[in-house]
């Protein structure tokens, strides 16, 4: 009986084991048959030779379907870019596939339907391979930052393999291996900063259809992966969300032609060519144009690399934003760029013999497609501009990561996302985009220093208030998805980085790293860093909590109280006597809730003659000022004051900006035409403005996700309308209001399992009345509070009028 017991065992362990050894076909690893493949080429010897003619290789592999398909899917990435076809047709709509990670830590695949693609008999794939942020060119960004010397490079490689299932219930698999053919392509050159050249001369017809000869071509062999794990994509890919047709083309001097396309984006474009073969057309990008209508490219120059000798060998003297497409045999050609993107509102061309068409030249406008599922508009026409350039500049900077500009760096800053992050969050659905941001940083964080940005490029110096976006990011996400579940994934690594900040700056005081940067005076980094460090000790007081880390509550509770008490102590108690922007002084103190309650007054009286003295005043706060006086001028003063300064084209401001002709925001309150950016995020925390308070929608952190929340919108004597909504988890939220006969009509919408708290402006002898906009009767007595402009509702849609003052 025990032999008969002990062989059942072994028989089950036996078929366990059989069916975890038998390989995952949902799931793309490298293993005995499924290979990294290139083109096996070494990389250059000298910085300089990396900006020769480099042919980015194609690979082809014809496929035989054996039978009546069910389905069939492919898996693929690459280190570096790639672009995959089936029989001559692109798969699926993804551009700058995969997503930039630390590649030696985590690459992201793409899994494709090419049922419908397949033929019944024969078929090739084909791939094109880029270089992306693998195989950057050496160029020395200020003059010193090479991009290759703390990446993980190498040439560009790719794996994939096509899954074949059968009606009959038979699965085969066409994987990458050395079966597979590769030759040279027409594009010489790609790179994100610099351009594609791309030579029709070197095209190859047919190359990526069932029949062609390849006899020529060479095998491929196996070669090494950047050694990152592979993951499925969860997030949004770059696609292209927005055609653009150009408003004008003119000539400003002989033989060079200007498209205007109306609006600064990010992305590339497609251009119908007229030309003989040989003849090269150059392309070059710009977000302004100087007086004489001449393109003005400095602004989105890569690494402010303007003069001979900056950017190292070979380097160009001024790396400016480029494309270049040189004439094969075909006199009527289409151009479009695959293995760069470009932030532009105007296009040069040169090489043309006459002026193209308007209907001859779209822009694509390129981003992670993040939905953009909320709203705002309002009666103001400047409020909407201002809304839409806010928009348009976060979505010209979602490649992927959220960067800080588009053209010149591309990089994942973190003070931008610390800013920034619940703005985003208002305007499109980004949880799983900024959930892989999370991974980013864990990826390029260490144990010994502050990084600024993830992936990490090497750059160091900005400080806590840009590392601690990881850790702010992750409560964002907990408070508008009650995304619990990362909380508990990351609370270990979350406790290590408290300790390294420990570690860093022992006295709970931050002292180094950047302040308020781009602030119009200055601000010491000991008051926005060592806030930000307040802010992470609540944080994590908070995710303590929902561990059940009692220890750990008391712990951060403990650090959160002497990093507030030294605060106050410093910036609160003792006079301040050196030169500081007081706005974000006593803007930050009162974010946080550092000065003591009884002394509240006095801390907005000193805000408020900091406005007043200021130009215009206007706001002359940075990146974590602005977002903090808009916050706080609305709660301790009134949201009137704060539209009058937004709702002003008077400089400082975001009218100022859009009266200066900006479709996206700049990235100072003055404008620049040569050295910053005018497409950056950060004071696009106006926008969080409107939804927050104009809208008044607004998370209760005691119910995160929108369980229960506060609707309190505000209603400024110069502004008519507002319509908003914001989609949370559990339903859309409708917070619209306009006015009308003497009264405000309000039209609210709580979703299903919700409770709003409900906060209307109200003089008290106004009269306000409330219905449910299915029932004709008004419930004017049946709402505990309605008398007083602050009560409950539940679940619904109603319309509620209140007396005009």
């Amino acid at each position: 009986m025990m032999n008969i017991l002990v062989l059942v065992v072994l028989l089950f362990i036996s078929g366990c084991n059989s069916e975890k050894n038998k390989p995952d076909l949902n799931n793309l690893k490298a293993n005995e048959s499924t290979h990294w493949i290139g083109n096996n080429k070494p990389l250059p010897e000298k910085d300089s030779l990396f900006y020769l003619d480099d042919p980015s290789p194609l690979f082809r592999k014809e496929i035989a379907v054996n039978g009546q398909l069910e389905s069939a899917k492919l898996l693929i990435t690459a280190a570096g870019y790639y672009r995959a076809t089936i029989n001559g047709q692109r798969i699926g709509q993804n551009r700058l596939d995969p997503a930039w990670t630390d590649f030696s830590k985590r690459i992201y695949y793409s899994e494709y339907d090419i049922t419908d693609l397949l033929n019944s008999e024969k078929n090739c794939i084909g791939v094109t391979l880029g270089n992306g942020f693998y195989n950057p060119l050496p160029l020395r960004m200020w003059g010193r930052r090479n991009l290759r010397e703390v990446l993980k490079v190498g040439r560009p490689v790719f794996i994939g393999k096509i899954i074949l299932e059968y009606q009959n219930g038979k699965t085969e698999e066409v994987a990458t291996d050395n079966s597979w053919k590769f030759a040279d392509g027409p594009l010489l050159k790609n790179n994100i900063y610099l351009g594609d050249v791309y030579d029709a001369r070197n095209e190859i017809n047919g190359w990526d259809k069932p029949g062609f000869d390849d006899s020529s071509w060479q095998n491929t062999v196996p070669a090494e992966g950047p050694g990152g794990e592979l993951q499925k994509a969860f997030f949004p890919p770059i696609q292209v969300t927005q055609r653009i047709r150009p408003e004008k083309i003119y000539s400003p001097q002989e033989g060079i032609y200007i498209v205007d396309m109306g609006e600064n984006f990010t992305g590339t474009f497609r251009i119908k060519l007229n030309g003989e073969p040989g003849d090269s057309v150059v392309f070059r990008f710009g977000e302004r144009i100087y007086s004489d209508g001449t393109l003005n490219p400095m602004t989105t120059v890569c690494g402010q690399i303007k003069r001979e000798g900056v950017g190292g060998p070979g380097a160009p003297d001024v790396a400016w934003q480029t494309d270049t497409y040189i004439f094969g045999s075909q006199n009527v050609a289409y151009f479009e760029p695959e293995f760069t993107f470009h932030t532009f509102r105007y296009m040069e061309i040169k090489g043309l013999d006459k002026q193209p068409e308007l209907e001859a030249v779209e822009g694509l406008a390129l981003n992670s497609n993040v939905s953009g599922i909320n709203h705002f508009t309002s009666s103001s026409a400047l409020l909407n501009d201002i809304q839409d350039a806010s928009q348009r500049t976060f979505l010209a900077n979602l490649i992927s990561v959220q960067s800080d500009c588009p053209a010149r760096e591309k990089f994942g800053y973190g003070g931008d996302l610390n800013a920034t992050s619940e703005t985003f969050i208002y305007n499109f659905d980004i949880q799983s985009f900024y959930r892989k941001t999370i991974y980013d940083w864990i990826d390029a964080m260490n144990d010994s220093i502050f990084v600024d940005t993830a992936p990490f490029v090497g750059i160091q110096y900005c400080g806590l208030s840009w590392e601690s976006a990881f850790l702010t990011t992750q409560y964002y996400l907990y408070l508008y998805y009650n995304d619990e579940e990362l909380v508990r994934e990351m609370y270990d690594f979350n406790k290590k980085w408290m300790e390294k900040a420990a570690r860093i700056h022992p006295e709970g005081w931050v002292d180094s790293g950047l302040g308020d940067h781009e602030s119009l005076i200055p601000v010491p980094v000991e008051l926005t860093g060592t806030s930000h460090y307040l802010l992470c000790a609540r944080i994590m007081q908070e995710f303590a909590s929902i561990m059940d880390d009692s220890e750990g509550e008391k712990q951060y509770n403990q650090l959160a109280e002497k990093i507030k008490s030294r605060l106050e102590g410093e910036f609160w108690d003792k006079p301040v006597t050196e030169k500081i922007n007081r706005q974000t002084l006593f803007a930050t103190l009162l974010y946080y809730d550092i000065v003591p309650e009884d002394e509240i007054e006095i801390a907005i009286d000193s805000l408020m003659n900091a406005v007043e003295k200021a130009p215009a005043g206007h706001f002359t706060t940075g990146i974590f000022g602005t977002k903090y006086i808009l916050e706080v001028l609305s709660k301790y003063v009134s949201p009137e004051k704060v539209f009058q300064i937004v709702n002003s084209p008077e400089y400082p401001g975001w009218g100022f900006m859009i009266s200066n002709g900006a479709t996206t925001l700049w990235e100072t309150w003055k404008e620049s035409d040569n050295v910053y950016s005018n497409c950056h995020p950060m004071f696009g925390t106006v926008s969080e403005w409107f939804f927050r308070w104009l809208g008044g929608i607004q998370p209760d952190p005691d119910f995160p996700g929108f369980e229960e929340f506060v609707l309190a919108p505000a209603v400024p004597k110069d502004l008519e309308h507002v319509n908003s909504s914001y989609v949370s988890p559990y339903g859309k939220i409708v917070s619209n209001w306009k006015k009308s006969d003497n009264k405000v009509h309000y039209e609210l919408e709580i979703p299903v399992s919700t409770k709003a708290y409900v906060k209307l402006e109200k003089d008290i002898n106004q009269k306000i009345q409330l219905k449910k906009i299915d029932d004709t009767e008004f419930l004017s007595n049946q709402v505990e509070g309605l008398s007083t402009g602050q009560f409950h509702l539940n679940e619904g849609q109603y319309l509620i009028l209140v007396d005009e003052k």
